[in-house]
């Protein structure tokens, strides 16, 4: 019924419980997960988790934030792309949040690791997972440099502007949200979400963070994107069934080889 397009299954919080988060999914519907690579150290543990079960897929690559790793070229990114269940290039993008003092000019690196990755999704042709905060015109400003129209993928967890999503969507992006549709301070991407296509968008937890209420507070689960998915329903005015089967329809259009077993 459901399908969590971004979690961390590999974090510690949630690696140790696999078992019972499975559980969890089968008890609220939720028929598929993606777990999402941050680092080319950590992607191992993201395959093996694929490997290891039916639905779950992997994503391949290096998170914006991440410093002091294995930093990825193409060639790396497109070996680990070729692996069975790898089924997207990311998470990548620009963080600039937490500059630490750092001035953008400073922050070249990240912006060179976003094109690799960018690079990288156009040969492989995987869908590029896209992170960005406090970043959005320099993001998509790198997407149309690096051909963005060659590149299907999606924002995730979009916390953005109306101006950034409407971009985005005619670039072709897909549109992901997360338990923050649920937030009471979330009115702004509530609008958001309100006129994004449903036939665009993905839902996802992005665990072990952003738990939507009534788990707020908590670590989050891919069992809970289901109320993210009642969030979404409660926005269009639509039956959180019909949300169910149309964001996991975009899912599986969008990842390909990730129809639900």
């Amino acid at each position: 019924m459901f399908v969590d397009s971004h979690c961390h299954l590999s974090f510690p919080e949630l690696h140790t419980r696999i078992d019972d988060i499975r559980h969890a999914m089968r008890d609220a519907q939720v028929d598929a997960a993606l777990c999402i690579c941050t680092t080319l150290e950590e992607f191992p543990t993201v395959h093996a988790l694929a490997l290891a079960h039916d639905n779950f897929w992997a994503s391949a690559g290096v998170h914006p934030d991440n410093e002091g790793v294995r930093e990825p070229d193409v060639d790396a990114l497109l070996r680990l792309a070729a692996l069975p269940k790898v089924v997207a290039i990311g998470e990548t993008g620009l963080d600039y949040y937490r500059l630490d003092g750092r001035s953008h000019a400073q922050m070249a690196w990240q912006r060179e690791r976003f094109r690799v990755h960018i690079r990288a999704a156009r040969a492989s042709a995987l869908p590029l997972v896209v992170h960005t905060r406090s970043a959005s015109q320099d993001t998509l400003d790198i997407l149309r440099e690096e051909g963005a129209g060659q590149v299907s993928g999606v924002f995730h967890c979009f916390t953005e502007t109306q101006q950034v999503a409407d971009a985005a969507l005619e670039m072709g992006f897909h549109i992901s949200f997360s338990g923050i549709l649920s937030f009471k301070n979330a009115k702004a991407l509530r609008q958001v979400a309100a006129s994004v296509p449903l036939e665009r968008c993905l839902i996802e937890t992005d665990s072990p963070y952003l738990a939507p209420v009534p788990h707020r507070g908590k670590i989050n689960q891919p069992a809970y994107v289901a109320h993210v998915a009642a969030a979404l329903a409660e926005l269009k005015g639509l039956d959180v069934d019909q949300v169910a089967q149309v964001t996991s329809r975009n899912f599986a259009n969008l990842f390909g080889r990730t129809a639900t077993p």
